[in-house]
């Protein structure tokens, strides 16, 4: 059976459950912010207890990304996701999760070839496009 790019858009479009945007833009929403006001109580937190704001912006960061990975480690991230979806995406736990599930998923194949070979599949891509848009920026910042 030959199917044409038709067909399948077709077939995909009938097998594909129906979502609500509304409720699942909300639910993203939320998510994505309650993670971000968390972010922004531990920064007061840590400004009231005295450190200057770099400082409290890299506990601040350490934190969440620790939690992001040993939550991704229990699997409780990733059944977050499942009803958030871009909501735990978006902030820097997002990223740990990525970061961790990856190197999850590779451990089996031991440390070197399993984890450390693959452990930026995900990440990988982001990281590079990432800086290679922050030169670029940077370049033609300098330039104008």
């Amino acid at each position: 059976m030959n199917i044409t790019p038709q067909m399948y858009s077709e077939m995909t479009e009938q097998a594909s459950p129906k979502s609500n945007s509304k409720v699942n833009v909300s639910i993203a929403f939320g998510v994505g912010g309650g993670i971000c006001v968390i972010g922004q109580i531990l920064l007061q937190i840590f400004e009231t207890a005295g450190l200057d704001r770099t400082s409290a912006s890299a506990w601040t960061s350490i934190i969440l990304v620790t939690a992001s990975a040993v939550c991704t480690g229990f699997g409780w991230y990733e059944r977050l996701a499942k009803h958030a979806g871009a909501g735990t995406l978006v902030p820097i736990t997002g990223f740990s999760n990525a970061i961790s599930s990856s190197a999850i998923e590779a451990k089996s194949e031991g440390f070197i070839l399993g984890v450390g070979a693959k452990i930026f599949t995900i990440a990988g891509p982001v990281i590079l496009y990432g800086l290679a848009a922050a030169v670029l920026y940077g370049v033609i910042y300098y330039i104008f």
